[in-house]
Formats: structure tokens, C-alpha cells, sequence
């Protein structure tokens, strides 16, 4: 081999190489997943995770040792015995994607662009620290390694159409399990209550992140004023807006104290973003909380 491949340029160059071959989006998100130091990981500590807590099919990337071979002789597939340590190392992440999220102020990044940075940085770190991760809207159950997150990426930045505000109806949610929600939560509620109070009802502890772009929050409208949802499909024209602002942030308030509310009943921890805050101060909180839901 040649020691041209050595140089510190060859080496620069073969790095920008690799990450150019990545999605963008995951690229951003380990960025942001640098920023934080993640210490010694919990599951090198003692605790009650020697108690069985279930059996579950192998997974591509499970050791041989993993494998409960008497167990596995009773079926047709391999199956690996889960301590209940063992099944809180998995992190479920469902992010909106509804046309709402779409928003964005004057130079600031849309909300959905901030949530997916922020979820796939969480599953980053989870990566890192030897544990399974996934998206809840798809079928395939959590799993750990580099291809894990790239899969995550490239189904985080399909499109295709949606409606005007996300709902959360996860189809993998292992029970035990830690999960993230991130929205912006404007839409009708009836479905987060439903989604929280399922995952609780399965020993699932999480965050739920509300994400906000600062005009929402400031009713920053007066006179005339039109106001058209992101996928065009409700248009509302008013010619005195700032009569408007007492009654939404009225609304806003009552909102986010009742998902407060549904967070404390279920377990969870409740978080706000403004999408002109830097992805760190929302990424930092969102890991200190999900480490203490073990």
C-alpha cells in the first residue's frame, strides 16, 4: 500500500468522501449529537435489569452468546432472552411530518427540519452507546449500528403527501422502552392523549418536544391579514389581525398546559423549542431526561 494513503490530506480527503455519501440530514444530526458528552453509559451500571423481562426474535447484529438456544428450539426462529435493563436500551422516535411542521421564519430552519435533526442526533447517541433504535410509523423493530441510522434518515426525508397536522399512531413501541414525540402539536389532541397513555400503559417513558417557530409564539400580525394553512387547504382573511393575538396565545397557553398535564400523568417530560434557539439547548435537556427514565 502506498504511503500516500497515510498523509494527513489522503486521510482528510477519503473522510469528506465517505460523509459526502451520506444523507444530508445525518450528517447534521452527528454533528449535532458531537456536542454532547455522553460520559459512562448507564447500562454498565447494576441495577434491576437481572430480572427476565421477555423474549424477542433476533435481530441482524445480536451475537451468537445472545441467543436462548432452548428457546429458540421450541420455535422455528432464534430468539434472544431480554433482561429489563436490557429492554430499557431501546429508543423509539416518532417525528411529525404533517404540512404544519413545514413553517419556517425569516431565516430561521423549518420546524420539521429542526425535528429531524434533533430526533436522528438522539438516535446517534443512542447508537453510540450500544443501543437499538427507530422510528415508530414503520414496521421494522429498533435496531442498533451505522445502517440503522442512515435507514432512519432516508425515511425521515421522504415526502409525499400529508395533512396539515401530524398525529401520532406509532406501530412499534417495545414495551419498557424509552420514545421521543416530536411536533408542534397544533393539531387536535384526542390522538397524543391516546398514543401517551398507550406507551405508559406498556411501560414506555419518554419526551415530548414541542417545537415552535417564534412567530407562533409572538403573534407578531395586525391589520389586514391573511392567513393560509401550509398546504393551502384553509385560507382565513381578517382586516383586524391584533384582535386576533389575546385569543391565540389564550389558546397556545391552554394547549401546552394540557400537554403538560398529559406528560405528568403518563411519565413523560415535556419540552419547548423555538426554532431560533440553537438545536443544542433543546438536545442536551432531551438526553439528561431520557437518561433518567431508565
Amino acid at each position: 500500500m502506498s504511503e500516500a494513503l497515510h498523509t494527513p490530506a489522503s486521510l482528510r480527503a477519503r473522510s469528506e468522501g465517505v460523509a459526502a455519501g451520506l444523507p444530508g440530514l445525518l450528517v447534521d444530526a452527528q454533528r449535532l449529537a458531537a456536542t454532547i458528552l455522553l460520559g459512562e453509559h448507564g447500562r454498565k451500571r447494576a441495577g434491576p435489569g437481572d430480572n427476565f423481562w421477555q423474549y424477542r426474535p433476533a435481530q441482524p447484529g445480536d451475537s451468537r452468546r445472545s441467543i436462548d438456544w432452548r428457546q429458540s428450539a421450541r420455535g422455528d426462529g432464534h430468539f434472544v432472552r431480554e433482561t429489563e435493563w436490557q429492554a430499557a436500551q431501546t429508543l423509539t422516535l416518532w417525528v411529525d411530518d404533517a404540512a404544519s411542521m413545514r413553517f419556517a421564519g425569516d431565516k430561521r430552519p423549518s420546524k420539521l427540519r429542526r425535528a429531524q435533526t434533533l430526533a436522528l442526533a438522539l438516535a446517534v447517541l443512542a447508537v453510540r452507546a450500544g443501543e437499538r433504535t427507530g422510528l415508530s410509523a414503520l414496521a421494522e423493530p429498533p435496531r442498533g449500528g451505522r445502517g440503522q441510522l442512515i435507514r432512519m434518515a432516508d425515511a425521515l426525508m421522504e415526502g409525499g403527501d400529508v395533512p396539515d397536522y401530524g398525529t401520532p399512531r406509532p406501530k412499534v413501541m417495545p414495551p419498557g422502552s424509552r420514545a421521543v414525540f416530536v411536533s408542534d402539536f397544533l393539531g387536535e389532541p384526542e390522538a397524543v392523549i391516546a398514543a401517551l397513555t398507550a406507551a405508559a400503559d406498556r411501560g414506555v417513558r419518554g419526551v415530548l418536544l414541542q417545537v415552535l417557530d417564534p412567530e407562533e409564539e409572538a403573534f407578531p400580525y395586525d391589520g389586514r391579514t391573511i392567513f393560509e394553512s401550509m398546504s393551502g387547504t384553509v385560507r382565513f382573511e381578517t382586516l383586524k389581525a391584533g384582535r386576533l393575538r389575546e385569543d391565540y396565545l389564550e389558546r397556545l397557553a391552554g394547549r401546552r398546559a394540557a400537554l403538560r398535564d398529559l406528560c405528568a400523568r403518563t411519565g413523560w417530560r415535556f419540552q419547548l423549542h423555538h426554532t431560533d434557539m440553537p438545536a443544542e439547548s433543546a438536545l442536551l435537556p432531551m438526553y439528561t431526561a431520557l437518561e433518567r427514565t431508565r
